[in-house]
């Protein structure tokens, strides 16, 4: 019996059946999608997380109260930390040797931002920084001129905005030179930031940046900041930490022996803690469907058992004509696989489409989980021929006697 028999078999064996083989392809069904949608989804975050990791330099070196990603109840311990303060940031400015371009990252206020008749929406971030924020969070200037020195020293009430505001703004002017106001206070546009898209659908063009010794006067300083710093190259990353990690104990007054009381990621490190997560999804995946598909392959059994009983009359006829144990052996295991398969592929394509929904609310990559797609079709053979092996050698074991005289 060829292959295309075969599955002609298969097919008319489920539609015999409909109902129970409709609830048996169903079980199969939701066992690959629980595996497929979750590898799918992990891989989308997977993609949408190094893609993200662009926007800050792979040299870059941020330094925090909290870490970026936390896992276990251990919120108790970071918030009782000591706040990062300005005054830490210029301290560990003026102490480091062999880091450079370092800058506060602090969010001072989300407010509208008028210019003239017009105003932007009350959601747009004033972030206060220095020089180095634009090039530490690779952005460009798509005209106009970046913050000096001077500009930071003395607190000047200038600003560079983002391609959102520049949009909601000045529509028929352009913005350099112009002045605008946030929370009533004016200052004079100097740079316009390049377009560079949004994330988890939050655009990463609404903000206005100013210096942040010019937002420490209008907002106040006491707060809690992170801090950017740019090692010299790729190599010397290591040699970066140890020299922040040291100089922060200091100025922190971090007792020798106690651990540290702040956090510095890179982003190999974030990218660890981000494996930790996804591998979490990818157990929950894989046992949620492992225990479906379990009962799938009993289902598939007895389909199968079902089957060699409807069909007793139809064994019987084939081996008085000469069939072997083994062609009844392998058709009715290949009926199984057939099966498997079908509820497999099924799965297979709405998990794939499942887990790519997440990637188009995130505006991430579209994704195909080959890995996961193959060890699908070989993991749905290998239930076919663990749950099909017993009902197989039933039928080839039936006497073609007694089978030709059921009834």
């Amino acid at each position: 019996m060829n292959i295309l028999e075969v599955i002609k078999q298969a097919f008319s064996s489920l539609a015999a059946n409909k109902l129970r083989s409709a609830l048996t392809l169903l079980a199969i069904v939701v066992g690959v999608f629980a595996i497929i949608s979750a590898s799918t989804a992990v891989l989308v975050l997977d993609t949408f997380f190094k893609e993200t990791l662009t926007l800050m330099g792979g040299n870059v070196i941020n330094v925090s109260k909290y870490p970026s990603v936390r896992m276990g109840g251990d919120w108790q311990k970071y918030r009782n930390r000591e706040d990062i303060t300005f005054e830490t940031m210029e301290e560990l400015q003026a102490r480091v040797r062999l880091v450079s371009d370092i800058n506060p990252d602090e969010v001072f206020s989300t407010t509208k931002i008028v210019y003239g008749e017009e105003e932007t929406e009350p959601n747009v971030p004033v972030r206060g920084s220095n020089q180095y924020y634009l090039t530490n969070n690779a952005y460009e200037l798509a005209d106009g001129r970046n913050f000096t020195s001077q500009d930071i020293q003395y607190g000047r009430p200038v600003v560079i905005i983002g391609q959102d505001v520049r949009e909601n703004l000045f529509e028929v002017e352009y913005p350099l030179g112009k002045t605008i106001r946030i929370d009533g206070r004016p200052f004079r546009v100097i740079g316009l930031a390049d377009e560079k898209g949004s994330v988890f659908g939050s655009s990463l063009d609404n903000f206005v940046l100013i210096p942040y010794t010019t937002a420490m006067n209008v907002y106040g300083g006491e707060r809690n900041i992170d801090i950017q710093v740019k090692a010299p190259s790729m190599t010397s990353i290591s040699a970066s930490m140890d020299e922040l990690t040291g100089l922060l104990r200091t100025i922190r007054k971090v007792p020798p022996g106690q651990e540290n009381d702040f956090e510095i990621e890179t982003n190999e490190s974030l990218s660890g803690a981000f494996d930790q997560f996804t591998g979490v999804l990818y157990i929950f995946g894989f046992v949620v469907g492992g225990i479906a598909l379990l009962g799938a392959g009993i289902g598939v059994m007895n389909i199968m058992l079902v089957s060699v009983t409807e069909r007793t009359r139809e064994i019987g006829i084939r081996k008085a004509v000469g069939a072997t144990k083994k062609a009844i052996t392998s058709q009715f295991l290949m009926e199984a696989i057939v099966i498997c398969q079908i509820g497999g592929i099924v799965g297979m394509l709405i998990g794939i489409i499942g887990g790519n929904a997440l990637a188009i609310w995130m505006e991430s990559s579209i994704v195909f989980p080959w890995m996961a797609a193959v060890a699908g079709i070989v993991g749905m053979t290998i239930i076919g021929i663990v749950f099909g092996v017993y009902p197989a050698f039933k039928a080839a074991k039936l006497d073609p006697i007694e089978s030709l005289r059921y009834e």
